[in-house]
């Protein structure tokens, strides 16, 4: 595939709005275009999907073997032949241990970078700046800008007469536009699947990027990246079960999509169940999957979801493998307070309170290593990032030993009762001394 990296200097700038015009206006001149998101976010690639027609995967140059990343590129290979990538946060800014930027991807990769500059509160000093990212690592081909945010057709001018004086290219320049903005909660956007006006914005910012974006020069660019082998398909996080019941919807969102296409490859089938429906997990399923979302925000829909409830109690009265991770161990626990300080009772399947009315930001890479009995076999790569506390935990097992990028030691985390286990931690991929 030819590809290209969609970055910024910081996170701001508008480069998932960039992104989601270039994916459809590119579509609809007839590229055959696959997209992905650089690091651990859950909440663009749904963005991403609607905007292309096809899935989107994560590429997390931290968190993932480079060896997992080239697998990715190869299976959406057989989807399309050009990879258009979004970048997270800076281009050069990693972990807290410095590695995995998006700068460590495009090398992976072989990606051209173009980078999306906010110019709202520029004016020369752009030259300046850009310069200075495209001379910082001499790895990372820093193909030229998409000037974002611009104010006036005089402001086009002096951010033009800077840059070329600098011999930089200027694939774009993009006005500022108040349609073009995207509505945010606690943990970034607001889910796809709740935004009303998703489509129309979409085409308006297709419509925008292509006036105002030189699609062909983006697509020979693109094209001059160096050919990547097919790469075989790299051992993932092994799944939890034969038939594994994946919870999805609006409080069940973040489930990535690597992580579920290398459970199906090998041999696992999916089963999708909706809790805010009050659907049970299917009776055959061997293991229930809840990955992590918003059940704050839904909390008392869950509660009264009598037949979600009896399903999952029969599926750890049957011993299947349960397992949630953050919002999915928030509901696995005995009870959630909400932001106004209301108890819900959740599932009761751990002796857990977490509570969303005394908040405190967690976030931050992990490296987790199994405990004896856990389920889990080796030690594995993962995210952490949640505002709620944990208000209460009672006698049971605990999942894994954490450290952070630092290599700090965290303690232990999570929770196990037989067969039923869970932990705010988001799960990669296999850490390299384990695959």
């Amino acid at each position: 595939m030819s590809g290209l990296l969609i970055a910024a200097p910081a996170s701001g700038s508008g480069k998932t709005t960039v992104t989601l015009g270039l994916a459809r206006a590119l579509r609809d001149a007839g590229v055959r275009l696959v997209s992905g998101k650089a690091g651990p976010d859950y909440i663009d690639p749904a963005f991403h999907a609607a905007a292309s027609g096809k899935p989107c995967l994560n590429y997390d140059p931290w968190a993932m073997r480079p060896e997992l990343i080239r697998a990715n590129a190869a299976m959406q290979a057989g989807e399309g032949d050009f990879l258009l990538v979004e970048a997270m946060m800076g281009l050069f800014d990693g972990a807290a241990d410095g590695s995995g930027a998006p700068a460590d991807l495009a090398v992976t990769l072989s990606l051209p970078v173009v980078l999306v500059v906010d110019c709202s509160r520029l004016s020369q000093s752009v030259a300046a700046m850009v310069k200075g990212y495209t001379d910082f690592r001499s790895d990372v081909h820093v193909a030229g800008v998409i000037l974002n945010k611009v104010g006036s057709a005089r402001h086009e001018a002096m951010l033009r007469g800077a840059l070329e004086a600098s011999g930089i290219e200027i694939f774009g320049v993009l006005r500022a536009d108040p349609a073009l903005g995207l509505p945010e909660r606690h943990l970034g956007l607001v889910q796809a699947g709740e935004h009303d006006a998703l489509a129309s914005f979409i085409a308006h910012a297709a419509e925008v990027v292509s006036k105002n974006c030189a699609l062909e020069r983006l697509v020979a660019i693109a094209q001059m990246r160096a050919a990547q082998p097919f790469a075989p398909a790299a051992a993932c996080l092994p799944p939890l079960g034969q038939t594994i019941a994946v919870a999805r919807d609006r409080a069940f969102a973040f489930s990535y999509e690597h992580l579920l296409s290398g459970w199906r490859g090998m041999g696992a089938s999916l089963a999708f169940f909706s809790p805010l429906a009050d659907e049970p997990p299917p009776a055959d399923a061997d293991a229930v999957y809840l990955p992590g979302g918003y059940p704050e925000l839904h909390a008392a829909t869950l509660a009264n979801a009598g037949r979600f409830r009896q399903g999952m109690g029969e599926a750890a009265r049957r011993r299947a493998r349960i397992y949630g991770e953050c919002g999915g161990y928030m509901v696995l626990g005995e009870g959630l307070v909400a932001a106004d300080g209301t108890r819900h009772g959740m599932l009761g399947l751990l002796p857990l309170v977490t509570s969303f009315a005394e908040r405190r930001r967690h976030l931050g890479y992990r490296r987790v290593a199994p405990l004896a009995g856990s389920g889990f076999t080796a030690p594995m790569t993962a995210h952490e990032f949640h505002y709620s506390t944990v208000l209460h935990e009672g006698e049971a097992d605990r999942l894994f030993a954490v450290t952070d990028a630092m290599g700090e030691d965290l303690g232990q985390a999570g929770l196990r009762r037989g067969a039923v286990s869970g932990s705010y931690m988001h799960l990669i991929d296999l850490s390299p001394e384990a695959a």
